[in-house]
């Protein structure tokens, strides 16, 4: 039926027959026969990818190294590589750089005399390094103001120490350092601390600054040293209530130089305390007194048996003793 319905339509439109002539109906064959334009042949091929399609029956714990590695390549999959280093976060530096020397009877000489004024015009040329410490702060954070600062770092001071006190370790962790940490609770294991703020006999002031980075020269961290002069009272007990320093009654005054550190490259870093620094010239503090448990339970009195051994070993010394007496004497 379709040849005789071709044939009417070739004699109708006057199409020569021939093998290839029927491509003019738009009617393609349906095997061996290539399309009438070859114009568009390269992207006619380029819809056709081919795959390899994988063996999913292949079981990799059964296969060999050699195998395990050539099929790798097949794919394009370079080796598991064994990774040993481990990822860690540096959040405060190991120690102070560059830390501040305090001058010698610092809080005890006047800036009227010749030592006073001499240490004032030490500290204005050390200060030229503090102030480019300071600008560099000021990027990070724009509102730095010593100070403001110096509020803000007796607040922290202050609560730090009270926190000793209470010996809560959980917030002690939030206003120190992970270096300044572990000190901070050996020095309140097994005591009982009482300690109180009184007055600040001088305004704190900030002495010292610097910034120094780690690793990368974007990861920049500051540390403030700031002076603090005040009056306190500080009572240090043993685990046994025996008073190991200080007096609850008498207050002090107290030179103290604080060293404040903040991670300044983060963004929601703060201030905490780093340590403090002791000057060499201070001279050595009195250790406490060293307590331990005595046993006032009284001794065992000796047994019966025992008592007989002893009192018999004392016969036979005094026998041995009137014989060597007597034996003399005869010689004699």
């Amino acid at each position: 039926m379709s040849g005789l319905l071709l044939n009417s339509v070739r004699q109708s439109l006057k199409i020569p027959q021939g093998k290839n002539n029927i491509a003019f109906l738009g009617v393609l064959p349906s095997c061996g026969y290539k399309h009438w334009n070859p114009k568009f042949k390269w992207l006619r091929r380029m819809k056709v990818i081919k795959m390899d399609i994988p063996n999913l029956r292949e079981d990799p714990k059964k296969m060999t190294p050699d195998e395990i590695k050539s099929r790798m390549r097949e794919k394009g999959i370079l080796p598991p590589r064994p990774w040993m280093e481990r990822p860690f976060y540096i959040s405060s530096t190991g120690g102070v750089f560059e830390p501040y020397v305090p001058p010698e009877g610092d809080g005890k000489m006047s800036a009227i005399t010749k030592d006073g004024a001499k240490q004032k015009f030490e500290f204005l040329e050390k200060k030229s390094k503090s102030m480019m410490a300071l600008r560099k702060i000021r990027n990070f954070e724009e509102d730095f103001d010593p100070p403001v600062f110096c509020e803000e770092a007796q607040k922290i001071y202050t609560q730090v120490h009270e926190l000793m006190v209470t010996k809560d370790k959980y917030k002690i962790r939030q206003l120190v350092t992970e270096r300044a940490y572990p000190e901070v609770m050996h020095n309140i294991h097994g005591k009982t601390i009482h300690w109180k703020f009184l007055k600040s006999l001088d305004y704190p002031r900030v002495v010292h600054a610097r910034c120094t980075d780690m690793i990368t020269k974007d990861n920049i961290f500051a540390q403030v040293t700031v002076r603090f002069h005040t009056q306190q009272i500080l009572a240090i007990y043993d685990r046994f209530g025996r008073l190991m320093h200080g007096s609850e009654i008498l207050a002090k005054d107290v030179l103290e130089y604080v060293v404040f550190e903040r991670h300044m490259s983060h963004e929601y870093g703060t201030w905490r305390i780093h340590e403090k620094i002791v000057p060499d010239w201070m001279p050595p503090k009195e250790p406490g007194p060293i307590t331990y448990r005595v046993d006032d339970t009284p001794p065992e009195p000796p047994a019966e048996e025992e008592l007989s051994q002893t009192e018999a070993t004392d016969a036979v010394v005094v026998a041995d003793s009137t014989q060597s007496s007597s034996g003399k004497l005869a010689t004699a």
